[in-house]
């Protein structure tokens, strides 16, 4: 009897996107695996921005098939592609101050207990499966904090808390580094280690050369909306990528 095929968990075949006479992406492939830390890379205007809404499910591509274990899938919104295991950290975090870290983590998914006859939230397990998360996180961050007090790495640690409550397979994290301290910089890629070893991939959109080479397994290299570089971290160099991202090397 064969074995069944290792499929990825997820494929890009030859993805465009066209806004108008605007061609954002053109002919872009990839694959990535399930516990794969993939770095995407690219100057402004790339493409990169537009190829994560189009895994996101923000909207569908023009041309190309995107496929999440071996599955053809027909994004027309995020809530499809969150059905799919795919989840987004925005640079942002599209947190709410005025909550707790608890309140975030379930917003949108509040777990209820029945007292009849009425539905209330049930608060205290939502504290209790945010500390676990937490927990497993290795954070500091406590259930109980408000947001508008913490740090940027104990913001970014909600925001990741919520994608495991979804059970991601995919997050998918742009610039995740971007505005915050180095330390909360070491707590953040140490976070994406921590995905990593439970199975989850992570695409890493970013523009900090370091981070990415610390935390990668391969690289992608996006430019004027297509791809010119897919190579293993241990067999490129940050000037290789710096020549990629510029165009003083063509491709690789």
């Amino acid at each position: 009897m064969r074995g069944r095929l290792n499929l990825s968990l997820l494929e890009i075949r030859n993805v465009a996107k066209s806004f108008g006479a605007i061609r954002a992406v053109n002919g872009f492939s990839l694959t990535i695996e399930a516990g794969e830390v993939l770095g995407l890379m690219g100057d402004n205007g790339a493409g990169k921005s537009t190829m994560v809404k189009l895994i996101a499910g923000n909207f569908p591509p023009t041309e190309g098939e995107i496929l999440v274990e071996g599955k053809v899938c027909h994004f027309h919104r995020p809530l499809q592609a969150r059905a799919m295991g795919i989840e987004v950290v925005y640079q942002d975090l599209a947190l709410a101050d005025n909550l707790t870290a608890s309140q975030n983590v379930f917003l949108g998914r509040e777990l209820k207990k029945v007292l009849w006859p009425f539905r209330i939230l049930h608060k205290q397990a939502m504290i209790d499966r945010s500390g676990e998360l937490f927990a497993e996180l290795k954070s500091e961050t406590r259930p109980r904090d408000l947001v508008r007090k913490m740090s940027g790495g104990q913001r970014q640690a909600v925001a990741i808390a919520r994608t495991r409550l979804a059970q991601a397979k995919l997050v998918l994290m742009d610039e995740p580094t971007a505005s915050i301290s180095v330390r909360q910089v070491a707590q953040v890629l140490e976070l994406i280690q921590r995905m990593k070893a439970r199975g989850v991939a992570v695409m890493l959109i970013s523009h900090r050369m370091p981070d990415v080479f610390a935390v990668s397994d391969r690289i992608i290299v996006m430019r004027r909306g297509g791809k010119v570089a897919d190579k293993l971290t241990a067999e490129t160099s940050p000037e290789e990528i710096t020549g990629l991202i510029t165009g003083a090397i063509r491709a690789a």
